[in-house]
């Protein structure tokens, strides 16, 4: 079963200006899918048309079969959409564990249980469930905003560029994470500018360019494409 799947997206804004032009695209359970592509490709737009922040002009959207078109996020997250922004993502004057706790606001039971198997899952927040989230580490912050995503129980996430301003040794650590997430059945949805590591780490990528979709399959296979590294990845010295 497709965790997500759009098709036709379309976003034409006032003036006509068309910044999603006919995008489709599946996610299935347990894969990790990479939507890439630069400044301009469209991809905050679609990303928008997903969680509802705008509604598209045109096109369908399912979560799990279910079609959520034009919902307002909150439905989304009922129907299990979690979407994980770049930034504000914690609520840093709450402990670890308030935060977790805030991200379970649907849920009807179960919330303790579900904290210990976030713990589980995200090794470094079980020691600081008492600390004030804005104590943590950048890398640490990434990874309680995942976890607190994931207290829905959510069919599919999206990720907003996760790998923005961690470094490079915490990135891999990061890609890491995404997989144990997918691991548990949850389709990943990464959104990046980091072309080289998502094509490592996804198991599948679309590579936007002017709101259409430029290139997709397999992300090894992308890595290695010829137009792909001539305009996004460039060659390892």
């Amino acid at each position: 079963m497709y965790a997500i799947e759009a098709k036709g997206l379309r976003k034409t804004y006032p003036g006509g200006v068309e910044a999603v032009k006919g995008i489709s695209f599946e996610v299935e359970e347990g894969e990790v899918f990479g939507l890439l592509g630069p400044n301009g490709a469209g991809k905050s737009t679609l990303l928008k048309a997903l969680i509802g922040l705008i509604k598209p002009t045109a096109g369908r959207v399912r979560v799990a079969e279910r079609d959520v078109t034009r919902w307002p996020p909150e439905n989304l997250v009922r129907a299990g959409m979690s979407y994980v922004p770049q930034v504000a993502n914690i609520f840093h004057g709450l402990t670890v564990r308030e935060n977790l706790e805030m991200g379970a606001f649907c849920r009807s039971g179960g919330v303790a249980e579900r904290v210990e198997q976030m713990c589980d899952l995200f090794g470094d927040l079980r020691p600081a469930l008492r600390r004030k989230a804005g104590t943590l580490s950048g890398g640490q912050r990434t990874m309680l905003a995942m976890a607190r995503g994931l207290m829905i129980d959510p069919v599919v996430m999206l990720l907003d560029e996760p790998s923005a301003g961690l470094s490079p040794a915490f990135q891999s650590t990061l890609w890491e994470q995404v997989a144990a997430v997918a691991g548990t059945g949850v389709g990943v949805c990464v959104v990046e500018q980091n072309t080289r590591r998502t094509l490592q780490h996804a198991n599948w990528a679309y590579v936007l360019a002017q709101g259409r979709n430029r290139l997709d399959g397999p992300a090894r296979q992308l890595l290695h494409d010829e137009e792909v590294v001539n305009l996004y990845v460039g060659r390892l010295s």
